[in-house]
């Protein structure tokens, strides 16, 4: 038979657990976008490109590739169909004529400005139907998870995830926290 594990190691893999299963059902509640909501679908993958071009405006597909974990190839196909479809635009490099830049186009931020909204929205109404006291605790812990991983981005090995500000959640940082709120 199997050894019983108990004790902080394993409470740790419990709340790892959990955490994973709520990141796996908002992907899913995300997922179902609302009929009239946006002609144009961004996979997940291409969103995540959004993401890592609206944090680091300006970034080349090395880089990019380095962010993704991904070759530039791949990279650089993720970045095709976000072009063609308007949310991306690429340039020559003002260092270096051989390196592309990636911007997000007003287009692109403001898909990625809908799509933010809608999941608050949607995400809100799912939590109106926990108790204060609960949503507070909740509030809570998710700041706590909110700086362990971006103490965990920030301890990286790559030289992308050192360069990287970590992404902007949206929730609100206490004062002195040393995480400054990015304005743009």
């Amino acid at each position: 038979m199997g050894v019983e594990r108990s004790g902080p190691d394993q409470r740790l893999r419990d709340v790892a657990r959990a955490m994973r299963g709520v990141i796996e059902l908002l992907e899913v509640y995300w997922t179902r976008v609302p009929e009239g909501f946006s002609p144009v679908t961004v996979s997940a993958p291409q969103l995540r490109v959004m993401y890592v071009i609206e944090r680091r405006e300006g970034i080349n597909l090395r880089q990019l590739g380095e962010e993704l974990d991904a070759a530039p190839s791949s990279a650089s196909r993720l970045c095709d169909r976000l072009e063609a479809i308007g949310f991306v635009r690429r340039s020559s490099s003002t260092a270096s004529r051989r390196e592309v830049e990636l911007r997000l186009t007003a287009q692109g931020r403001a898909h990625l400005d809908r799509l933010r909204a809608r999941r608050e929205e949607r995400l809100a109404a799912a939590l109106a139907r926990a108790s204060p006291a609960s949503r507070a605790r909740l509030m809570e812990a998710v700041e706590t998870i909110r700086v362990a991983l971006t103490a965990a981005v920030r301890a990286e090995p790559t030289e992308s995830a050192k360069s990287a500000d970590p992404p902007d959640t949206g929730v609100q940082r206490p004062p002195g926290d040393g995480a400054e709120r990015r304005t743009g």
